[in-house]
């Protein structure tokens, strides 16, 4: 599993001269660089933000996973799950997507899943 996704932005030409003034300077090594830390910057200039709403939502902040044995469970115990992620989910390549919606009530996602195809567009009326 990568770490990071790629992401394309449209930024002004003034803004991207001073950023290639400033790697021509040598304080980034490159654009990529500038702009990794510019947003990391960002991010925890907005941290307790960030804290304060996952705890609100009672959201996971990192990857969460599923296999089908968790969801299996889940199952046979007649339970359902709200899944509330900022990151990554994964849901197993084995889960089907009958599986997935036996015991996946709703998905709160900021960021990426990792799913089977026929289970990304089974739940994708789940997606908050």
């Amino acid at each position: 599993m990568t770490d990071s996704e790629k992401l394309t932005i449209n930024i002004g030409t003034v803004d991207l001269g001073r950023i290639d003034l400033l790697v021509s300077e040598g304080f980034y090594s490159s654009r990529a660089d500038f702009i990794r830390t510019a947003i990391r910057n960002q991010l925890d200039r907005q941290s307790s933000t960030v804290d304060s709403i996952k705890t609100r939502k009672s959201m996971v902040i990192g990857a969460m996973v599923y296999t089908r044995h968790d969801l299996e469970e889940k199952q046979n115990n007649h339970e359902t799950v709200n899944i509330k992620v900022i990151g990554t989910l994964v849901l197993a390549d084995d889960i089907t997507p009958e599986l997935a919606l036996a015991t996946i009530e709703s998905i709160t996602l900021h960021g990426i899943i990792k799913a089977p195809e026929d289970v990304k567009e089974a739940l994708k009326d789940r997606f908050h």
